[in-house]
């Protein structure tokens, strides 16, 4: 197994940071790479056409290998409702009139299928799980795949729901989009980075992943798997960079009508990003070193010792197929208010979220036990 990785980041070494899924640290190589980039911007005339193209690439090709997907089926974007509008603009309704979500879908993806459906003359199905349930997992994952049937045109779900910790069954999701002709859209955010995942086994469309929190990456930079459905898609601008002879400075003016293959026609402008690929770069490497199968039973092993004192005061964790390790939101008990221990917490240097009335705690590679171990002493103070 992973020991702790602290030592190739630069945390405060006081601080008991259980937050990644708010927004990640970044790696000391990712630093390093944006400073050597930057200093690189001293000379532009080093720079040569390759280079607006070249590191993008290596950027695909890492998302690929974590994704199971080739680097022409990546897609580099600016945010995840860039993503989401890119291939939603390419779903026709036709005679399928009904869009699914979840409830409390985080609102990037929510006003994203919002947009579709009325624009489509559509329903918007909202799933919840059973209110009656104590564990929201299975019931959810039940009514999400009843709720897909032959008049459903597109499913848009995160991998994991940001603000309960519920893990979501792709798999089973995505082959029941495939049997009745749906689009099956994934925000991956949460998800990508710590834990597998195969585009291809769960039968996945387009997967939309911000880089800033599981790829380790800097903000404002996304990358997306779109898959075969979108090959003849419309992208929402038209980049010199995305044509077949982008790579030809002196012929640009001989206008291509041809996009580059594949997923490389919905990139965002100046794709190149000189400082944030290669730091992005960087992070996708080390991830792909370390393996998320391993950061998951890095986070199942380390957390164990929470998830069971949660149990043992009367609080609720997801369990079983339904537990993301890496994000859980454990319900609290009804005597403990999850706005003033928040406020506790960070008194004692314990950095996470509340998201309603969970308590949202998001372990990576760089979490330690005495981290967990603060969280479970100041929990404790405040029973009374």
């Amino acid at each position: 197994m992973l020991s702790c990785q602290k030592e190739l980041f630069n945390l405060n070494p006081d601080v008991h940071y259980l937050n990644n899924a708010y927004r990640a640290p970044l790696l000391k190589s990712s630093e390093d790479a944006g400073i050597q980039s930057l200093i690189k911007q001293r000379n532009p005339f080093d720079f040569k056409p390759d280079d607006f193209f070249d590191g993008v690439l290596e950027v695909r090709k890492c998302f690929g290998k974590l994704v199971n997907c080739s680097p022409s089926e990546v897609a580099v974007m600016p945010s995840t409702s860039y993503g989401f509008t890119s291939v939603l603009n390419n779903v026709k309704a036709e005679n399928k009139k009904k869009a699914v979500v979840v409830k409390e879908e985080f609102p990037s993806g929510y006003f994203s299928m919002e947009r579709w459906a009325k624009e489509n003359d559509a329903e918007l199905q909202i799933v919840a799980p059973d209110s009656s349930s104590i564990q929201k997992g299975e019931s959810w994952n039940q009514r999400i795949i009843e709720a897909i049937d032959e008049n459903t045109a597109v499913v848009l779900i995160s991998s994991i729901h940001w603000m309960t910790g519920v893990k979501f069954k792709l798999k089973e999701i995505g082959e029941k989009c495939q049997k009745v002709g749906a689009y099956f859209i994934v925000d991956g955010t949460q998800s990508v980075g710590a834990m597998p995942m195969d585009v291809r086994e769960y039968k996945i469309d387009a997967l939309v992943c911000a880089a800033y929190k599981w790829l380790l990456g800097p903000y404002s930079i996304v990358l997306s798997y779109i898959g075969e459905k979108f090959a003849d898609g419309i992208p929402l601008e038209e980049s010199w960079m995305n044509r077949v002879n982008a790579r030809n400075f002196s012929a640009l003016s001989d206008y291509a009508t041809d996009y580059e293959p594949g997923a490389g026609r919905f990139n965002v402008g100046e794709t190149s990003n000189f400082i944030m690929m290669p730091m992005l770069k960087a992070s996708l490497e080390q991830l792909l070193e370390w393996g998320p199968e391993r950061i998951q039973e890095y986070a199942k092993q380390l957390n164990l010792p929470f998830r069971s004192f949660i149990n043992k005061i009367g609080g609720v964790v997801e369990e079983g197929d339904f537990l993301a390790y890496h994000l859980i939101a454990p319900k609290l008990p009804d005597n403990l208010d999850v706005a003033s221990l928040k406020q506790k917490l960070e008194e004692n240097k314990v950095y996470l979220s509340a998201r309603g009335e969970n308590l949202r705690v998001s372990t990576n590679i760089f979490n330690k036990k005495k981290d967990l171990e603060v969280l479970i002493q100041v929990v404790q103070s405040q029973l009374g």
